[in-house]
């Protein structure tokens, strides 16, 4: 619901504030006085085209600004535009620049603007194909469904599929490159830093043979380390004072002990071993050109032929999966024609039933030989949802959006609304009541007022027959003030109110006659207003450019 609505320097407007409440709202005055500009002010917070031209003159640019509360919550959204005399317009959202694809897109469910602006959700043919499934009841849910399993498994099979020499090509490569990994029997991944030991050792035999030799004579021969330990521990032994360090010097012999025994076991077992180094120098350079293919080290190599085994069982049970998948796509595709044929039927069924609906509205609101026709397509599901008017006998029936006429258009909205539950929060008619006299006006009024039952609604009229169903009515007036033309806007209560309706009917506000019938009007339309949520209100605006 719009709550406020700010327009600064807007054609004849200099700066106006006007607060709305729920239920219909009426804006009159004078032609020319500037109530279409706030609707032309609602069209730019939705996107609409930015006319330069529309500045007021002396000013650099117009500014519009609206507050919206969300329905059924505390939450609100503000959309605020600035069309400059010269350069692109700008758009925000909630306080935050915007491009004006997202303020449109933003506005797009808050406001609804019916009569000779763009702003129409129900022009839209994916609009006109939801309302026709709404009144027809038409659950499209399994057909939503359904669309979305056969993409998944399109998606899926292209996923699998490819060329088929391609696959066979991979698989043959796969498999030499398995096969070369499975013959060096890699044995885990620290072999390699087990065969440099052994390279090392090998490679340097002699010289280790010749410093273990050497350093077991200097433990193990006569007056060696383990002989001079011994003489050290006998000599401090039975003297409790140094009990201590005789045990440390045991201590010391016995591992020095078995220090030389290791020795001696390098020293008699250890032998000189060209083969067996050149094998594992040769070992060395296979696990070496295997790492350099498939991975770093030994590790790496196995880490490889585990994701290749994985590759090649898959791309193995390739056709298997394919068959598979491919199944279960033909049997989608059997439940989305069984799907798009029920939700075809259903709009078909419906499409007459809506159209006979809103021509009965039709018929009330002065447009006796108004025909709409609810076309679906051919093909199944019937996505193809069009809403055509004839409005006059003899003419042809044309899409809604090829309609010239405002006035009949913003009817035809009209009673598309009342027949019709969805809408915006917010929706506006200008020009409903061209063309519309006598109690063909009474009931466009009663109309706005069955549609404000369940959706805020604005309407431009210079019919007395629709201002006196609103709940509230505004009066646009322009005037001179230091020489500028300026517009005002002001709440009509009471008097006020019956004064602008005798206007209205008869251009005589001061007419006894026509302040009679207004009065009758309001008293007559009392049932039909609904209670008042909020007066609203406007402060004064100016502006020296008539429109």
């Amino acid at each position: 619901m719009l709550v406020e609505l700010h327009v600064r320097d807007l054609g004849v407007i200099e700066s106006v504030t006007i607060a709305l409440g729920a239920g219909m709202t009426a804006l009159t005055g004078e032609t020319g006085a500037g109530k279409t500009l706030l609707v032309e002010a609602l069209d730019l917070l939705l996107g609409g085209r930015a006319d330069p031209g529309l500045v007021r003159p002396g000013a650099t640019e117009a500014l519009v600004e609206g507050r919206f509360l969300l329905e059924g919550t505390e939450d609100e959204v503000i959309l605020a535009r600035a069309v400059p005399v010269s350069g692109r317009s700008r758009a925000w959202v909630d306080g935050r620049m915007a491009p004006l694809a997202v303020l449109e897109e933003a506005g797009r469910g808050l406001a609804d603007l019916h009569g000779q602006h763009a702003h129409q959700s129900l022009l839209e043919p994916a609009a006109q194909r939801r309302a026709l499934d709404a009144f027809g009841g038409v659950d499209a849910g399994p057909l939503r469904a359904a669309r979305a399993a056969v993409r998944a498994l399109e998606a899926e099979l292209a996923a699998v599929g490819g060329d088929a020499r391609a696959r066979a090509r991979e698989v043959d490569l796969l498999r030499y490159q398995l096969d070369e990994i499975d013959a060096a029997g890699i044995a885990g991944g620290d072999e390699d830093d087990r065969l440099a030991e052994d390279e090392e050792r090998l490679a340097a035999m002699a010289a280790h043979l010749e410093a273990a030799a050497g350093a077991l004579g200097a433990l193990g021969d006569e007056g060696g380390a383990i002989d001079a330990l011994g003489t050290a521990r006998d000599a401090l032994d039975g003297r409790r004072a140094l009990e201590a360090l005789a045990e440390r010097a045991g201590t010391l012999q016995a591992e020095v002990a078995d220090l030389a025994s290791e020795l001696r076991t390098v020293v008699d077992t250890w032998e000189d071993d060209p083969e067996r180094l050149a094998a594992v120098r040769a070992r060395r350079n296979l696990l070496h050109e295997l790492s350099r293919k498939y991975g770093e080290g030994p590790g790496g190599v196995l880490a490889y032929a585990a994701r290749a085994r994985a590759q090649l069982a898959e791309l193995e049970s390739h056709d298997e999966r394919a068959r598979a998948l491919a199944d279960d796509l033909r049997a989608a595709r059997l439940g989305l024609a069984r799907a798009e044929a029920a939700v075809g039927k259903a709009r078909r069924e419906a499409a007459p039933r809506l159209a006979a609906a809103v021509e009965e509205r039709l018929r009330t609101l002065a447009m006796p030989h108004g025909r709409l026709e609810v076309a679906v397509g051919d093909e199944d599901p019937g996505d193809d949802v069009v809403f055509r008017l004839g409005a006059n006998p003899g003419e042809p029936v044309l899409a809604l959006a090829k309609v010239a006429s405002g006035g009949e258009l913003a009817r035809t909205m009209l009673a598309l609304r009342l027949v019709l539950t969805d809408a915006p929060g917010t929706v506006v008619f200008d020009e409903v009541d061209a063309g519309v006299g006598g109690e063909a006006a009474g009931a466009v009024g009663r109309a706005l007022a069955e549609v404000a039952r369940r959706h805020q609604v604005l309407v431009v009229t210079h019919l007395a027959q629709v201002a006196s169903c609103a709940d509230r009515q505004l009066g646009v007036r322009k005037g001179v003030v230091d020489g500028r033309t300026v517009a005002e806007v002001a709440v009509l209560e009471g008097e006020a109110r019956v004064v602008e309706l005798a206007r209205m009917l008869s251009g005589r506000p001061d007419s006894a006659t026509a302040r009679r019938h207004a009065e009758e009007l309001l008293a007559g339309a009392g049932p039909v207003r609904r209670p008042r949520a909020g007066s609203g209100g406007a402060r004064a605006a100016r502006s020296r450019q008539d429109r």
